[in-house]
């Protein structure tokens, strides 16, 4: 039971990162009905201009963290929004009237750019991070086996869960949110009715960076060890759970990232941890099979 509980408080904290990642994923698909390939790698921009920032500022303790940590998550979502709408401006935006293959391939070919751009000017070695936020409460004993809920599992937790109902309000009630719902019926309608279409995809584009930010700089401070390949996996583990969340709705990104943190956490606890991500992807072949608009999208319905 206690090891069962702790693979439990695992998968939950991961299928938080990989929800907030998804997140991206469905709102960019959601507006312009196009998957960018290149968020994974945004993601990881955003942690390593985490880790920058913290070797900058220095060695933080007591009171000095919150604030350490509120600085470093507002320069990395800054600097992350700027890296994601350079992304759309240059890579999207004249591609948007062309097949969808044409865009594809661009997004494709971004990843592998922004891949090798950090390569080049960060170095291929893994870089680390001492922890900043550490202690937690101890849940159960058994023996010589303690079950922990660390702080940095509750803060991504609470993060993950905030900003999720924080994005899901601003998409259900601002006029922002209806302007990406317009765009997402009929971009030629929405800018017929005067709204600036180009603008609404850009913001939709920044909001995605900023939360692949967050994302990154949860792992930085999770995991302390990222290098410049970690945007790949995660990116494609992040689509994943949009596609078996059902991909275009944000509820479902987070239902999808959380099914597929407990996956890999509970398969790597209780079998081999080779192949977890084969349990992962095969769960996804299973729920495409059945329920191909994934378990809380909607098929889609084209009028003629």
């Amino acid at each position: 039971m206690e090891y069962f509980l702790q693979q439990l408080i695992n998968g939950v904290t991961l299928g938080a990162i990989y929800g907030l990642i998804a997140i991206g994923y469905t709102m960019v698909y959601g507006i312009i009905g196009m998957i960018n390939f290149a968020h994974g790698e945004i993601f990881m921009i955003g942690a390593f201009i985490s880790l920058i920032s913290f070797l900058i500022l220095g060695p933080s303790g007591g009171a000095m963290v919150p604030i350490a940590l509120l600085v470093v998550l507002l320069i990395a979502m800054s600097l992350t929004a700027v890296y994601g709408w350079a992304l759309e401006r240059i890579a999207y935006r004249p591609l948007r009237g062309s097949p969808r293959l044409a865009a594809l391939i661009s997004a494709i070919g971004m990843s592998i750019i922004l891949q090798n751009y950090v390569q080049l000017s960060q170095g291929a070695r893994v870089k680390t991070l001492q922890p900043v936020i550490e202690g937690g409460f101890q849940l159960m004993k058994a023996g010589n086996f303690t079950v922990v809920l660390s702080y940095m599992q509750i803060i991504i937790v609470v993060v993950t869960v905030s900003l999720m109902a924080v994005f899901w309000t601003v998409i259900t009630k601002t006029a922002l949110g209806r302007a990406q719902r317009a765009c997402e019926q009929d971009r030629t309608m929405a800018a017929l009715l005067g709204i600036d279409v180009d603008r609404t995809i850009s913001i939709t584009f920044i909001l995605g960076a900023a939360l692949a930010a967050v994302a990154g700089m949860m792992v930085t401070l999770y995991y302390g060890v990222i290098d410049f390949y970690v945007g790949f996996l995660a990116g494609i583990k992040a689509f994943t759970a949009d596609v078996l969340g059902g991909i275009g709705s944000i509820p479902g990104a987070m239902l999808g990232g959380l099914l597929i943190g407990l996956i890999e956490a509970f398969w790597s606890g209780y079998f081999s941890i080779e192949y977890k991500d084969v349990a992962a992807f095969s769960i996804l072949v299973l729920v495409l099979v059945f329920r191909p608009s994934g378990l809380l999208g909607r098929p889609e319905v084209e009028k003629v």
